[in-house]
């Protein structure tokens, strides 16, 4: 039977999400294998939410075709289109654990940030404004304490409207290039952006975002380049728009894109998070 609402929770290793996964399914889950892989895959419904359902993927640290666990997690979210996404991120560890968040917001899936640990950031000290992170990324940030079962409740809740109403990220772009010319991620936003326009029907027609195809084909990522099967003369104007990003931003393909990713965590953490003293 298929489900109403298919959830997914996506996170780091070692950021409490099986805890997660425990506390929002309590008894009702199983366990098996993703298809074609020795990887675990656990299903669960949602406690006091019969009409939901969370699939525990495998903890991974980015979405790069490099290894089991990130290939079967990307697989997941583009062929099964989960409703939503509960992004677990460990908050003493935030600028790490967002990198990952970044690539799943360029995967055209509602999902809700759920900000874990928050206790123990507060006990040393620090602090996030969540107002403000929620802001800057455009989808809900809820705090909790995975292992004392607070702000669960609100989890659910907020998992649950956005992927009923098909609230999507309110932003996927992350080139928030400054007005100083030499600032590489004006190259790496004029990059994206013309790849975009350059393979939109092959995206399309492979049932891919489209954003996440254009990042993923400039960071020379093998499957979605053959998902793509771009023509000759696709191929080598994509090329051109890819050198040109090269030599103005003196980064190569995959430092541009890492450099873009990591300038703008480094912004929202220096805005949205007061450390430990």
């Amino acid at each position: 039977q298929t489900c109403a609402l298919p959830i997914s929770l996506a996170g780091n290793q070692n950021c409490g999400k099986t805890t997660l996964f425990n506390q929002l399914t309590g008894s009702n889950q199983h366990v098996g294998n993703f298809p074609g892989v020795t990887v675990d895959r656990k299903d669960g419904v949602i406690r006091n939410h019969k009409e939901a359902t969370v699939t525990d993927l495998p903890g991974i640290y980015s979405l790069s075709p490099y290894s089991n666990e990130e290939i079967v997690t990307r697989d997941f979210i583009l062929s099964e289109h989960p409703s939503g996404i509960i992004n677990i991120v460990d908050a003493s560890n935030i600028e790490r654990n967002l990198y990952l968040t970044m690539q799943l917001m360029e995967l055209d899936t509602p999902m809700v940030l759920a900000l874990n640990m928050m206790d123990e950031v507060r006990a040393n000290g620090g602090t996030i404004m969540v107002n403000q992170l929620e802001e800057m990324l455009g989808i809900p940030v809820v705090p909790i304490s995975a292992a004392k079962n607070e702000g669960i409740d609100e989890l659910i809740e907020h998992a649950i409207h956005v992927a009923r109403y098909r609230e999507l990220p309110g932003r996927i772009d992350f080139c928030t290039a400054g007005s100083d010319p030499a600032d590489p991620r004006g190259a790496v936003h004029r990059c994206i952006h013309s790849v975009g326009h350059l393979i939109e029907d092959h995206a399309a027609a492979a049932g891919l975002p489209l954003r996440f195809a254009a990042t993923k084909l400039i960071e020379k990522d093998p499957l979605i380049e053959k998902a793509l099967a771009l023509s000759d003369d696709n191929r080598s104007a994509f090329d051109q728009i890819v050198s040109v990003m090269e030599k103005d931003s003196g980064l190569d393909r995959e430092a541009a894109l890492a450099n873009m990713r990591f300038s703008f965590l480094e912004n929202l953490c220096s805005t949205t998070v007061v450390r430990p003293h």
